[in-house]
C-alpha cells in the first residue's frame, strides 16, 4: 500500500468525514492491506450513505470475497434497485452483471 496515498485519504476523511467519496475511496485502499479497516468504511458508507452508487460494487465484491454470502447478496439488490431508481443503465448494467456473476459462482 502506498502509505502517502492513505495519508493524503485518512486527511481528506479527516477534513470532511460526511463526503462519501473520502470514505470510498478509503475503503478501496484498505481493501488492498486492511480487510478490517475495508470492512469498517465499507459498512460506514452502507449505513451513512446509502445513495452513494459506487459503493455497491465494491462492497458487494468485497463481502463475497470474504465470504459474507448473505450480506453480499444483499448489497448487490440493494445496488440494482438504487441504479434503477436512480436511473444510471450503466451502473444497473455492471450491478445486475456483477450480481449474476456472484449467483453463478455460488451454484458451482
Amino acid at each position: 500500500m502506498n502509505n502517502s496515498l492513505l495519508a493524503n485519504l485518512l486527511a481528506f476523511y479527516e477534513e470532511d468525514p460526511a463526503d462519501p467519496f473520502n470514505v470510498y475511496a478509503l475503503a478501496i485502499e484498505y481493501s488492498k492491506s486492511d480487510l478490517q479497516e475495508a470492512r469498517r468504511f465499507f459498512d460506514i458508507l452502507l449505513e451513512k450513505h446509502p445513495d452513494y452508487l459506487p459503493t455497491y460494487y465494491h462492497a458487494g465484491a468485497f463481502f463475497a470475497a470474504m465470504e459474507k454470502i448473505e450480506k453480499a447478496e444483499e448489497i448487490y439488490r440493494k445496488g440494482v434497485e438504487l441504479a434503477q431508481i436512480q436511473n444510471n443503465a450503466r451502473a444497473h448494467r455492471e450491478l445486475l452483471a456483477a450480481f449474476n456473476n456472484f449467483k453463478d459462482e455460488l451454484e458451482d
